[in-house]
């Protein structure tokens, strides 16, 4: 989700705990489980939130959300002109380190401004990994050719896919 898509989302819920999520579930009981079609017969508890957030595959669930995202635009990726990569801090993840300097979680997201969707995104340490890694990881998830990618200018110090020529078809 976007930044504002899910700065919006949580100013609606009003969800930040595990009870939070509780008491949307039991406001909400009836139509979460029309929508998911679902028959439970109550609504999940905190611990019940616990247990799936422990126990969920983020990676998989990531994959599953970006394929239902690009199922939902018609003619898939294919129509996709241009991606936005667009890179946020995760609000209280600064740590120092002990060289002095500092590691924090950030997320990269691709954003459809023509479709209004982020099409796929990653969150990572930066004392793990890299922006420019976890970006190639993205594109290389999806099949963009002929599609814009617009990234600030990080990506441009070094050739970005090894060489000094775009990702475009290679001839034999």
């Amino acid at each position: 989700m976007g930044s504002t898509a899910s700065h919006k989302a949580h100013a609606k819920s009003r969800c930040q705990s595990l009870r939070d999520l509780e008491r949307f579930s039991i406001r909400h009981h009836s139509v979460l489980t029309a929508a998911l079609g679902l028959e439970l017969r109550r609504p999940p508890s905190d611990s019940a939130f616990r247990y799936f957030f422990q126990h969920v595959d983020v990676a998989a669930l990531c994959t599953a959300i970006r394929d239902w995202t690009i199922a939902q635009i018609p003619g898939g990726a294919a129509d996709l002109e241009q991606l936005i990569c667009d890179v946020k801090t995760l609000r209280g993840s600064f740590e120092p380190t002990a060289g002095g300097g500092s590691a924090f979680i950030a997320q990269v997201t691709l954003y459809s401004a023509a479709l209004g969707v982020a099409i796929s995104q990653a969150c990572y340490a930066t004392g793990e990994n890299h922006e420019r890694a976890v970006l190639r990881q993205l594109l290389g998830e999806l099949d963009l050719e002929g599609v814009l990618i617009q990234a600030d200018a990080l990506h441009t110090q070094k050739p970005f896919f090894g060489s000094s020529r775009s990702r475009g078809p290679t001839s034999s």
